[in-house]
């Protein structure tokens, strides 16, 4: 008689990653796939004005009879695009930076950091608001402006692990051996730091698609007729009490930020070395 064995999971399948997992790739299904089968086109009319959620449209119509459930599977094509383009852009310029400033030390890594302290100063949303403000509305716009908010975080970030690890005895020993120091910051340094960057990274993302609708719902985001949360949630407001409006965008935002906190918390355990 065979026993059974119990099935054991890897240990960086845990709940939250589970969880968060799940959530984001069914985003990212419906980003590739929602042209195929949503019900309605998101920008024409669907049925009367303000019509409550039925059978023939899940949540409702708008204030111009567009049906609000396409609207809000169609609002990912905008959402998860920008807040990957930002994320990418951001973990790039910022870690480069913070890795030369670290690394060289002296008036350059001064020079960069106060330049990083003077923008982490100001709040986040008005800052990418006086940005975006002054280069006018538009998703295109938008990135520029939180990019310029959230490099800063990934610079400051990076000088910090650059930092504790270069007073590591392998990177003295290759000091001692005459290792040029491109090979010292790339071979040795670098791939030690970037755990923290990656997390970081994943619970960031939620929060770039939150400071993106944000935009978007002050009029500095997307341009009508696009189909965007923020935008959406905008027009929900003017008519507070056709709840449904706003609920599909609502509820799509936070299931990204929620999704994303899971897996960032998830990672952030597995790629803790003290978890080990």
């Amino acid at each position: 008689m065979h026993t059974l064995r119990s099935v054991r999971l890897p240990r960086w399948a845990t709940a939250p990653v589970i969880i968060g997992g799940v959530i984001i790739i069914a985003w990212f299904i419906i980003l590739l796939t929602v042209q195929w089968w949503a019900p309605y086109d998101p920008t024409m009319l669907a049925g009367k004005r303000f019509t409550p959620p039925d059978a023939a449209n899940w949540l409702g119509t708008d204030a111009l009879g567009r049906d609000v459930f396409s609207r809000t599977l169609y609002g990912v094509r905008q959402s998860l695009p920008i807040a990957l383009v930002v994320i990418v852009c951001s973990v790039l310029i910022g870690t480069a930076l913070g890795a030369i400033a670290g690394f060289v030390g002296g008036l350059l890594d001064e020079a960069i950091m106060r330049f990083v302290d003077v923008t982490l100063s100001f709040p986040p949303i008005l800052l990418a608001m006086a940005v975006t403000a002054s280069l006018g509305p538009g998703l295109g716009n938008a990135a520029i402006a939180m990019v310029v908010v959230w490099w800063p975080i990934y610079a400051r970030l990076m000088r910090a692990q650059v930092l504790s690890v270069r007073e590591r005895e392998h990177v003295e020993a290759a000091i001692a051996s005459g290792a040029s120091p491109p090979r010292i910051l790339f071979k040795h340094i670098l791939p030690l730091c970037w755990s923290p960057v990656i997390v970081n990274a994943t619970m960031d993302f939620g929060q770039i698609v939150l400071l993106a609708a944000s935009l978007s719902f002050i009029g500095l985001g997307a341009v009508p007729p696009t189909p965007e949360w923020g935008q959406m949630i905008s027009e929900g407001a003017l008519h507070f009490y056709r709840w449904w409006i706003a609920a599909g965008p609502g509820i799509a935002i936070l299931s990204i930020v929620l999704g994303f906190n899971f897996l960032g918390d998830g990672l952030r355990d597995y790629l803790d070395p003290r978890s080990r």
